[in-house]
């Protein structure tokens, strides 16, 4: 299993930066996602900015998440 999200910080340009629970820092790169479906929603800034880690993942204030093991495995 991968390591899971222990804390996140909303950055500019919809990237995120991560610390994982293996004390990894890494950074995602959202804007691939904000064409489709409800991540479209994550376009609004102020929306965006209430990203927080929650169960090994990121988890915004409308409910979305992402999978965790994507999360990992496409930052950077």
């Amino acid at each position: 299993m991968n390591p899971r999200v222990k804390n996140v910080t909303p950055l500019q340009e919809y990237l995120l930066e991560l610390i994982f629970t293996n004390n990894e820092k890494k950074v995602f790169d959202l804007k691939p996602y904000l064409n489709f479906g409800i991540f479209s929603e994550l376009k609004n800034y102020e929306l965006f900015n209430t990203v927080k880690a929650s169960c090994g993942t990121v988890v915004w204030d409308n409910g979305i998440d992402i999978c965790p093991d994507t999360i990992y495995l496409e930052s950077i």
